[in-house]
């Protein structure tokens, strides 16, 4: 966990980086008894933060799982949303669709003139997905990644510093995973698998080697 996170706010942290959790499992990761997580969750509820589901698991009684909020996840910065927001409306109405897809794809290509500053070709599959989860994580995307049985990777980043402007326009989306395709090599698929815009908590990319037998 983030050690400068207030304490009053690790609960909120941790649901945003984990996603839902009952009260037990929520506990356990804030290291408190459950009647110390209990007190956490209802102030947050009070304030707005979270909110519960009861939802039956087989046989016994119904289990509540904890999650955010629209102003939970709020509490988490989108990058001058306001005032990226106007932009994007000003140079659509003035300057026109074609204008801010260059302006999109010239913004990609500058992201990926820095990943390449950090990530090299001849680098391993593995460093270059650690690297690129380091960048993502510094420009707040709350990133990590994972290997999964089939050793493929997977890119998972729990919040997106732009999302007002890639509702808006997600031509901000397509580009970041072309950047990310090209960053990472030919020999290498990238499929994102989450999309915050459908809907899921989090983008979640699967990254395969495409020359492994």
């Amino acid at each position: 966990m983030n050690n400068n996170v207030p304490e009053n706010e690790r609960a909120i942290w941790i649901l945003k980086n984990e996603g839902e959790k009952t009260l037990k499992d929520l506990a356990q990761s804030l290291g408190v008894t459950t009647e110390g997580a209990r007190f956490q969750l209802l102030k947050l509820s009070n304030d707005g933060y979270v909110k519960s589901e009861s939802r039956a698991l087989g046989r016994g009684r119904p289990q509540q799982f904890w999650s955010l909020t629209k102003k939970g996840h709020g509490k988490f910065p989108d990058s001058h949303s306001e005032l990226t927001l106007r932009l994007i409306n000003t140079i659509k109405e003035n300057l026109g669709e074609e204008t801010l897809s260059q302006l999109i794809n010239s913004t990609g290509e500058d992201n990926l003139r820095n990943y390449r500053k950090t990530i090299m070709e001849t680098d391993p599959l593995e460093s270059k997905v650690k690297k690129l989860t380091e960048l993502r994580e510094k420009e707040g995307y709350m990133a990590h990644y994972e290997q999964n049985q089939d050793g493929d990777y997977l890119l998972i980043e729990n919040h997106c510093p732009i999302c007002a402007a890639a509702t808006l326009c997600q031509g901000f989306c397509a580009t970041e995973l072309n950047t990310f395709q090209s960053v990472l090599g030919p020999n290498v698929k990238v499929e994102r698998i989450d999309h915050i815009l459908a809907g899921a908590r989090r983008c979640a990319y699967l990254i395969q080697d495409k020359t492994k037998s």
